[in-house]
């Protein structure tokens, strides 16, 4: 195997977004926290004591769940086409369109949270999925 692939550059870089999301998460949500005169409770039903934060407090921390969903599929690809040697050309085109819908999702949904705009991110970066997904079941088949 090649000693670099490029499809892992944007592997690292939506591990960086995920971890920028999780410093924006906290830095609006512990303040949020501190504000309502809000402690942690372990024996609050699950999720009950961040239904109390502000919207804009919750996106990011929807957004920060959403980012542990869908996108371990795209790194798990994107480790196959690298490992196939396939992590280039049009691949590595999916790869950095996914990524970049990924972090316009997460800007939309921590800022304005505007459901239809999210939807059609969404699918776009669900079909750049679907393409890494064919190019690397054509390679191994």
């Amino acid at each position: 195997m090649q000693a670099f692939q490029p499809i892992l550059l944007p592997v690292v870089t939506l591990i960086a977004w995920t971890l920028v999301m999780w410093v924006w998460m906290y830095a609006t949500r512990l303040p949020a926290m501190h504000k309502a005169g809000m402690t942690p409770d372990s024996h609050a039903p699950r999720g009950a004591q961040m239904a109390q934060l502000p919207p804009p407090v919750q996106w990011k921390a929807d957004n920060y769940t959403h980012l542990m969903e869908q996108p371990t599929i795209f790194y798990a690809l994107a480790l196959v086409l690298a490992l196939i040697e396939q992590g280039s050309g049009a691949n590595l085109v999916l790869a950095w369109s996914y990524v970049v819908l990924r972090v316009v999702h997460s800007l939309v949904q921590a800022l304005v949270n505007k459901i239809e705009v999210r939807f059609g991110l969404f699918v776009l970066s669900t079909l750049a999925l679907f393409g890494l997904a064919v190019n690397a079941l054509l390679v191994l088949l």
